[in-house]
């Protein structure tokens, strides 16, 4: 008859086999930092400027978008005339190329507090935006909804947060609301002949051509 195996206790310094074995890695990995030295002070030299762009662009109440964009620009001067060896050029282009294509928009928030500041605010707020068309219209694509009435989505929803709206709307004149209305209707025709023609082909182009012949 075979006897049961006595119960074997978990062994009391099991921790320092681990405990070694961590140990060694980690003598594994700063063995390694002597040799990745050059690139790393390379990398905080890259750094510098990141840093002082951070600072720049960190919001606070005296700060306008004059000034911030003076300060960019002379962040920029310094960074061409700064970093003039062969490896910094891949960094000047691409710090230069991303300034360049994000310039227009990107001081807009310092002067109106209501604009979001960083990417991640942006997504917060359009991903906001279309939940709440999702629960006005119950569509879970809103293309047609963004193509027809375009930055007035966003434009409503924070003005319909603001004090004294309907006072402020009763300030604009006839001739006013007239010319944005048309402007308005000229950017609606191409997305309504659109549905037009889709509804009904043939009778669009009928009409189309009566419309020639006079």
């Amino acid at each position: 008859m075979n006897r049961p195996k006595p119960f074997k206790r978990p062994f009391k310094n099991a921790w320092i086999k681990k405990g070694a074995t961590l140990l060694q890695n980690v003598f594994r990995i700063f063995s390694k930092v002597d040799s990745l030295q050059q690139q790393y002070e390379k990398v905080a030299r890259w750094m510098k400027p990141i840093r002082h762009i951070a600072e720049i662009l960190e919001p606070s109440m005296d700060k306008t978008s004059k000034t911030v964009e003076w300060e960019m620009t002379k962040l920029l001067d310094w960074v061409r005339l700064s970093y003039t060896e062969e490896n910094d050029l891949e960094m000047v282009n691409n710090l230069l190329s991303y300034s360049k294509g994000f310039w227009k928009g990107l001081f807009t928030c310092y002067d109106h507090y209501h604009v979001p500041r960083t990417n991640n605010d942006l997504e917060r707020f359009f991903r906001a935006t279309k939940t709440r068309h999702r629960r006005m219209t119950g569509l879970r694509n809103w293309n047609e909804y963004i193509l027809r009435n375009g930055e007035m989505v966003v434009l409503v929803d924070d003005g319909l947060k603001q004090e004294n709206l309907i006072a402020r709307l009763r300030m604009v004149d006839y001739t006013s609301y007239k010319k944005q209305k048309e402007k308005w209707n000229n950017r609606l025709s191409d997305s309504v002949m659109r549905k037009r023609f889709k509804r009904d082909p043939q009778n669009y182009l009928k009409n189309l051509e009566n419309q020639w012949l006079k």
